[in-house]
């Protein structure tokens, strides 16, 4: 009887050649393992069986004997799911057509994808048709007669129908990607002689109990004063709340109260629940400029089980996304950066927003494969109030199904928390929604440390002069240029200091540890800083000047003054001011006008909840289809009916950033000019790739392509990684002050739009 190969490998003899019934077999039962936590695993496991039933044809065997005609191995098992299984069948065929591409749009052509409904009538054998396969197939896989969806709670919300089976499918291929790249791994290793080893990670009971011996020494070690008092108890009360049923929550704890830690005591308490059972926590954040300081809170909790901590940076991942230079991407950065970042099997995965939600709208096999590894976890969304407006709608879609559906429990976590909820008067808003901090109304007034006023219209000069006027003072704008431009004026003071985006991490961290030694001794010290510093950074100013903006950035910006409350607080004066010369872009200048209509109509503390949630009412009020601009939920419920989703172009259409920013590496020091030379002789570059993440700077499209142009920066290993990795190669574009500047009026054009 003739064998059919899934896999070869370069012995002749075909001895080591993988089994093709052997392969789906394997895919099958990992994928259904995978699935298990929605109650899918006999879905999961006929997409397995199926993903390759094409390779059951006289063309793709005589292609694994070398001939190098392509051989189309994945419609046939699409065809076959449609026809056997119906409904089901169609929603598993996205997955098996689409295991190498990508999922496809069910109608309307995508890039490069035929539609999943025109390979659906292909005709076998025919001429641009898929080769026929062998009838032996059905002797060696065993299909069940039937499939149906698993028991699911139905959103009462119409439009969000065809949301659930959408993301439903993307679970299903979710795990097919990972099976199939899982046991794929394991016959080339064996292949190779070599053994496959997975990862071994500590359990969520061990890293709670180094947890725990971390919070004790911290109680130890603080001063017995009222601040360490309330983070005390925020702790002790947010971790009482972790015997709740899963489902949503929000955390509301005043910038100062000790949230990071509380949030993580309270997911790893929660998931370990013996009734809940959930696998792993999920902490996103909203700043790539911040996952590494937080992932290194964590690892210091952990102590010598901080391997359980995966980091998942994008800015390499997303640059490839990009497709700057398409005739010189002969390698796909997916295949160079294979790390445990792309199945998110750890028990703790610190990770971006941007990452966390454009895969759960994606289409790409390498952002699709962690998906199923969310269900059944717990997924602290950090500064929840930074969730994007225009995406607003079907990103509650998606926080909303993972709760409903997949055995997560989310918990908004911020001081700024965002009026969501159905019983604030958000339209179809989130429901049973349960805060784990203890009074945050009575949290906020015993942790008040400033006071907020506005000051009106400020020119530059009159900045300058507060800035002079101040021995310690932190000044925050809306845009770069503007940060530069002040310092510019002021870095002859002593203590003049700046932080801007445009500093790669390794120089942002070495301004801030002289930041925080010049304020504990008491020198000089005048920081100017885009809204960077927001981002959880610790620092602790007398004075504080904070350009207009939304009152969340605003709260935000207040809790880097007085943060330790070592000062009076009519005497911590947050003034907020309006910059004629530098007018911010027309969105924040909308959430600035809401700002001002609450500090005008709010007699107590603007910072407090019930200010913070008139804020935020303002600024949904009106908004309607403004908060799913893309339409994205229409997109997926115009086409339930006939289960044509156009996957490709809601992949497409979500994107968290709309003004692309591409890195590129600044080699500021030896240990960056070694990394880089690394870079030049690796072929797995996973390892180096996040070594070299503080060295990265994000440059607007327009202004990488005009450094691009005038050779000031240049890519690394072409032949190797295409255009994935580039270096600034003009060292005098680095300023050690204010990191990269230019005079070029392109890349001041491209400078405008960023803030």
């Amino acid at each position: 009887m003739t064998t059919y190969y899934a896999h070869s490998s370069s012995l002749p003899d075909k001895s080591n050649w993988q089994p093709l019934s052997e392969h789906l077999k394997a895919v099958g039962e990992i994928a259904a393992e995978c699935a298990k936590h929605f109650v899918a695993s006999d879905i999961a496991r006929v997409a397995g069986l199926l993903h390759d039933l094409g390779k059951y044809s006289s063309e793709f065997q005589a292609r694994l004997e070398g001939n190098p005609t392509r051989a189309d191995h994945a419609t046939a098992g699409a065809q076959l799911a449609a026809s056997r299984y119906g409904v089901m069948g169609k929603l598993v065929a996205y997955a098996v057509a689409g295991h190498h591409a990508g999922l496809a749009n069910g109608v309307d052509d995508g890039d490069a994808r035929s539609t999943l409904d025109a390979r659906l009538n292909l005709q076998m054998g025919q001429v641009n048709g898929i080769p026929s396969i062998e009838s032996i197939w059905e002797s060696e896989i065993e299909l069940p007669k039937a499939l149906s969806l698993p028991p699911q709670k139905p959103n009462p919300i119409p439009i969000y129908k065809g949301f659930q089976i959408a993301f439903f499918v993307r679970m299903i291929f979710s795990c097919l990607i990972d099976a199939d790249r899982t046991d794929t791994q394991r016959y080339s290793l064996r292949a190779e002689g070599k053994s496959f080893s997975k990862t071994t990670y500590p359990a969520l009971e061990a890293l709670r109990v180094k947890l725990d011996v971390h919070l004790g020494e911290v109680a130890t070690q603080a001063a017995p004063n009222e601040l360490n008092t309330l983070r005390a108890h925020i702790l002790k009360s947010s971790r009482q709340q972790a015997a709740l049923p899963p489902g949503l929550f929000s955390m509301t704890v005043p910038t100062g109260g000790g949230k990071t830690l509380a949030s993580m005591a309270f997911a790893l308490d929660h998931a370990l629940q013996h009734q809940h059972g959930q696998r792993r926590v999920i902490y996103v954040i909203p700043f790539t400029s911040i996952i590494e300081q937080n992932a290194r809170v964590f690892k210091n909790a952990f102590g010598d089980l901080s391997h359980g901590v995966i980091e998942h940076h994008s800015a390499f991942d997303r640059a490839t996304d990009l497709k700057l230079d398409k005739s010189n991407s002969k390698a796909h950065f997916s295949d160079k950066l294979r790390t445990a970042m792309e199945s998110w099997d750890a028990p703790v995965i610190v990770t971006t927003a941007v990452q966390f939600f454009e895969s759960l709208f994606a289409d790409r096999p390498s952002q699709c494969r962690k998906l199923h590894n969310i269900a059944n976890s717990v997924i602290v969304l950090d500064e929840a109030q930074t969730l994007p407006l225009k995406l607003l709608r079907p990103v509650m879609a998606a926080i909303d199904e993972l709760a409903r559906n997949y055995k997560c429990s989310i918990v908004l976590c911020t001081a700024t928390q965002p009026a969501l909820r159905e019983d604030q008067g958000f339209f179809n808003g989130f429901q049973n929604v349960r805060e784990i901090a203890p009074e945050p109304e009575k949290l906020f007034a015993q942790l008040k440390r400033t006071q907020v006023r506005a000051v009106g219209t400020q020119s530059d000069d009159q900045l300058v002069d507060c800035l002079r006027k101040h021995p310690q003072v932190l000044m925050i704008v809306n845009n770069r240029r503007h940060a530069r431009s002040l310092y510019d004026a002021i870095k002859n003071e002593s203590g003049a200091c700046h932080l801007s985006t445009l500093m790669i991490a390794k120089h942002r961290t070495k301004v801030l540890n002289v930041v925080r030694q010049k304020l504990l001794a008491g020198e000089p010290c005048k920081l100017i800083s885009t809204s960077l510093i927001e981002a959880g950074v610790d620092v602790d100013f007398p004075v504080l000047y904070r350009a207009e903006a939304g009152l969340d950035s605003i709260a935000q910006a207040a809790g880097r003054c007085n943060r330790e409350g070592k000062r009076p607080v009519d005497e911590s004066i947050v003034s907020v001011f309006q910059s004629p010369r530098w007018a911010a872009p027309s969105e924040l200048a909308q959430l600035a006008g809401n700002m001002r209509t609450v500090m005008r109509n709010h007699a107590g503390d603007v910072l407090a909840p019930e200010a913070m949630q008139l804020y935020f009412k303002h600024v949904y009020s009106g908004r309607g289809e403004e908060l799913d601009a893309k339409k994205l939920l229409a997109m997926h419920s115009d086409h339930a009916p006939n289960l044509s989703f156009p996957f490709q172009n809601i992949a497409k259409a979500f994107n968290m950033i709309e003004s692309h920013l591409l890195p590129v590496i600044v080699p500021l020091d030896d240990t960056a000019k070694s990394l880089v030379q690394s870079l030049r002789f690796a072929d797995k570059v996973g390892g180096i790739a996040r070594q070299l993440q503080p060295y990265l700077v994000q440059i607007p499209k327009a202004g990488f392509e005009a450094l691009r142009k005038a050779g000031a920066i240049s890519v690394i290993a072409p032949e190797k990684f295409g255009a994935q990795f580039w270096m600034l190669e003009n060292m005098d574009l680095y300023d050690s002050d204010a990191g990269l500047s230019w005079e070029d009026p392109t890349f001041i054009d491209a400078e405008k739009s960023v803030l």
